[in-house]
């Protein structure tokens, strides 16, 4: 019989599962030592975020065939050393999606009727009903960044309430949001009008500090907001100043760029700010959710069945995804490439296999460059079992076409994707020693593998316009790693591919665009 270690306290509801099947050892508070000396014995590790599964207890774990994270985040595993284990790791995406959008709308009600102060003052003998004059939230405009489940469950709600609903999401089409009851806006015009502002986002480099100081300063100075997603989307201090300053009404914060929360101008914010321990997750409901959802996982994968929220890569068997892996990889890059190019609201996405490759199955080649596509908006969120749902939840149709006959390359993959940015397209194939290189960007030959910073321009094929473009990137001191021109005619259009070794400096597309005969600039991160 199979053997499966607890290691953080859960719902014995999921316990009751796994019992189903295997049995169940429960030790918590596990020092790390302790865990490598036993972890040999069990074949599926269940735990929440106290345990940090390291590359060292994956190896250990020589019969480990799951681990499983009752929660979101997967911060706590080393997920690539899982999955070069061939070990299937598990979270329970959803498990708190009505726990999360719960608590920003009852922050959202805290702040709007100073419930937490009137409340502290009753209990103090006071009845100083003038001071906690609130406001409704009927008719007003509710601003949402990010329109994932938990943002589309707030937005389900507020609507309910008689909310108007603005929305801010570059990875969603305009009939989805429409769905939803919104209105799709930038997020300068969501800033602007807005008078609640709530944000249900990750945290990625791009997200970080979202909103600070130049941001804060386009808000009304009624307006108030809600962070219940993660810490560091919100500057606080210069969150902290503009409350202070007026500039806005208040906050409600449930997240921290640090946790637990040190000193912070924040705390002495009264009626302004509500501030709570991150308890967005933390309902009763959502605590056996989560522990059933994974538990259930566990169960399914020692009997041998796939796993329904895996984040590393489920549902392939071992020969299909030895002989497709590399494609898979060369689809994820691609995929990555041409919704950078295309602008993250992509609507549609061909998929076309060519030469030899029309022949091998589709699917994993599908999901892996949906999985590339989607990455800039989720990151570790999107996986080879969720990005199928995640495209059809952002409204991007698929088409999938094969042929044969196209043998530039022994076997190449192409993906056209129209987003905010217009139609791009790019093909690519594995040459030499299955090194992926693209073959053709916008339906302009080229040759170059992909590097981690890249720079495509459409230019006109004229003289020194190669040189004028290398001065001015060296003039803001970016280094050019390779550069290789692709054209069709003598003279004619043309699309320059550069590898760099930096992101580039702000506002520097702005000025390429400047230079003559540059007709648009596009920069890619991989």
């Amino acid at each position: 019989m199979s053997k499966v270690l607890v290691s953080d306290p859960i719902d014995q509801a999921g316990i009751d599962i796994l019992s189903q099947v295997a049995t169940v050892d429960v030790k918590t508070g596990l020092k790390p030592e302790e865990l490598l000396n036993i972890i040999g014995e069990y074949d599926a590790l269940m735990i929440r975020s106290g345990t940090r599964v390291t590359k060292e207890i994956i190896e250990a774990g020589t019969q480990l065939k799951i681990v499983g994270r009752a929660g979101v985040g997967v911060d706590n595993v080393d997920v690539p050393a899982a999955t070069r284990r061939g070990i299937v790791v598990v979270n329970s995406p959803e498990g708190n999606t009505i726990a999360a959008a719960e608590h920003a709308i009852a922050m959202m009600l805290a702040l709007s009727r100073h419930i937490p102060d009137a409340n502290t003052s009753v209990k103090r003998g006071a009845w100083d009903r003038s001071s906690f004059i609130g406001a409704e939230v009927y008719k007003k405009t509710l601003g949402i960044v990010g329109l994932g489940k938990i943002g589309s469950h707030v937005a389900a709600v507020a609507k309910a309430m008689g909310m108007k609903l603005l929305a801010y999401d570059p990875y969603i089409s305009t009939e989805r949001a429409e769905q939803l009851g919104c209105q799709l806006v930038d997020l300068d015009l969501l800033m602007q009008q807005a008078d609640y502002i709530t944000l249900h986002i990750p945290k990625t480099p791009e997200t970080t500090h979202l909103i600070n100081g130049v941001t804060l300063a386009k808000m009304k100075p009624t307006a108030r907001i809600i962070n219940c997603a993660r810490g560091g989307l919100i500057e606080e201090a210069a969150l902290a100043a503009a409350i202070k300053d007026g500039k806005i009404a208040g906050a409600a914060l449930d997240v921290f760029e640090s946790e637990p929360l040190g000193e912070s101008d924040l705390r002495s914010l009264n009626k302004q700010v509500i501030l709570t321990p991150h308890l967005g997750a933390s309902t009763t409901e959502a605590q056996v959710n989560v522990a059933i959802d994974v538990a259930e996982q566990i169960r399914d994968v020692l009997l041998g069945l796939p796993a329904r929220s895996a984040v590393n890569i489920p549902g392939l068997g071992p020969d299909v995804l030895e002989e497709l892996k590399p494609y898979m990889q060369l689809a994820e890059t691609l995929g990555n490439l041409v919704g950078q190019l295309a602008g993250g609201r992509v609507e549609l996405l061909n998929v076309r296999l060519q030469g030899e490759l029309a022949t091998n199955k589709s699917q994993p080649l599908v999901v892996a460059a949906l999985k590339g596509l989607l990455y800039q908006a989720l990151r570790e969120r999107v996986n080879y079992v969720n990005a199928s749902l995640e495209a059809k939840e952002r409204g991007i149709r698929v088409i999938e076409t094969r042929d044969a006959s196209i043998r530039d390359y022994a076997g190449s993959l192409h993906l056209e994707a129209t987003g905010s940015l217009g139609t791009h397209s790019v093909t690519g194939a594995l040459l030499g020693e299955r090194e992926i290189h693209l073959t053709d960007v916008d339906g302009f030959p080229i040759n170059v593998p992909p590097s981690k910073y890249m720079l495509f321009t459409l230019h006109r094929d004229m003289p020194g316009i190669i040189g004028k473009l290398g001065s001015l990137l060296g003039s803001f001191n970016v280094n050019i790693a390779s550069m290789q021109v692709g054209r069709k005619i003598v003279r004619g259009d043309a699309v320059m591919a550069l590898s760099i070794d930096d992101p580039l400096p702000e506002g520097i597309l702005d000025e390429i665009v400047k230079v003559p005969g540059i007709r648009d600039a596009y920069t890619v991160t991989l």
